[in-house]
């Protein structure tokens, strides 16, 4: 009897630790999206100061996800070599002091190979904390536990720009502001590091680009949800244009979609419990095609709120229950190999999609942007239905 009550007492104190732990990783993750949603409309206005021209802009700010394209296929070596807590918490301290270099510079020629350097460094912090999170959620609460993730990370990225509006852009009161977030990452990463599972262990070791057959679905899957994140941000103020919306309606049009992903991250978590997360990512794929018909039927009417609300919680619905289904298949140094090839996807998808879409727009008008994110939409739809395996 005693002996049942001394495990039940060690079964409730791992528990605990385990939750903390969550917890801890959670914290880093949101105070990370925070530095990150601020960096990026920041170097924009201050560029757009400095005279430079649009396309100087978005090539800048393209520098940081080719450099999370580049950083990726060394993640899983750097949490072999280094550990995963060492290399997460140097990740942490250099984002920091590149983000203060981008500050004592202020000159675009030197900004392209350090918004890359940032995006080299941020990369692996965010991988690593995201497959602690697989790896700590209890399988039948994985679901829930990951839309909160998706969730707080999106929540994070919205929250950044909020924070210019209370310290400005000019001077180094907004840099101070990210540069503290990152280094205030570090520390909530320290203080949960010894209760974090090895994920850089012993075990078949497998490199990104091995990993890639092993789910190529998955793999298409990240980069249409990338990909469709980034048009919509970039390019529907542009569609919206074509029919005479003013830019105030379109920018609120756009949060209601940015709130329709950051309230129904969790919903569907919980419903991937319930159903599979294979299934859940259809059904969100197709309801994602289905708001590509209705958009321009909608885009003139009351009901385009409702309906880009549910549009952008199902667009990046798909990303989530790839996460979800990515933790449910693999563990160990394969998980860190699939996690960084997530990443690399994410910026592919990031980097082509929209380019794609725009090209599409300028031969077709604005009907480019529904017909060409519905059709790549579909092709991963009719490839879910087609393949059992992915």
């Amino acid at each position: 009897m005693d002996d049942k009550m001394v495990a039940a007492g060690s079964s409730d104190s791992e528990a605990g630790m385990q939750w903390a732990a969550i917890t801890g990783v959670i914290a880093t993750v949101s105070v990370f999206a925070i530095a990150q949603g601020l960096s990026y409309p920041l170097l924009s206005f201050i560029l757009q100061r400095q005279g430079e021209s649009p396309a100087m802009i978005g090539l800048s700010a393209a520098m940081t996800p080719i450099g999370f394209i580049a950083s990726s296929p060394f993640i899983p070596a750097l949490a072999r070599r280094f550990g995963a807590g060492r290399t997460a918490l140097t990740c942490a301290v250099l984002s920091a002091v590149v983000l203060a270099l981008i500050g004592l510079t202020q000159n675009v020629y030197l900004w392209f190979p350090l918004r890359f350097l940032i995006g080299v460094v941020t990369n692996p912090l965010y991988v690593l904390s995201e497959i602690w999170v697989i790896a700590l959620a209890p399988p039948a609460r994985r679901g829930r536990l990951m839309g909160v993730y998706s969730t707080i990370i999106s929540a994070g990225f919205a929250a950044g720009p909020l924070c210019l509006l209370a310290v400005g852009t000019e001077g180094w009161p907004p840099f101070l502001v990210g540069i503290s977030a990152f280094a205030l990452c570090g520390i909530c990463l320290a203080s949960v590091l010894p209760r974090l599972p090895k994920v850089d262990g012993a075990g078949h070791q497998v490199s990104v680009l091995g990993f890639m057959p092993l789910a190529t679905l998955l793999m298409f899957s990240v980069v249409i949800a990338a990909g469709f994140e980034q048009t919509a941000l970039a390019l529907l103020p542009v569609y919206g244009t074509h029919y005479g919306i003013t830019e105030t309606r379109m920018s609120a049009l756009l949060s209601v979609m940015i709130a329709g992903n950051i309230a129904m991250q969790v919903p569907l978590g919980l419903l991937a419990e319930r159903l599979t997360a294979r299934l859940v990512r259809l059904i969100c794929t197709a309801i994602t095609v289905l708001g590509c018909v209705l958009l321009p039927l909608l885009i003139e009417t009351p009901l385009i709120w409702p309906m880009l609300f549910v549009w952008g919680a199902v667009s990046y619905g798909i990303y989530t229950m790839s996460i979800i289904e990515l933790g449910e298949r693999f563990t160990g140094s394969t998980l860190i190999a699939g996690n960084a090839a997530f990443a690399l996807m994410w910026g592919v998808g990031g980097i082509s999609v929209p380019p794609l879409t725009g090209s599409t727009m300028d031969v077709l008008g604005a009907g480019g942007l529904p017909l060409t994110l519905g059709l790549l939409c579909l092709a991963l739809a009719v490839a879910s239905v087609g393949r059992r395996k992915a």
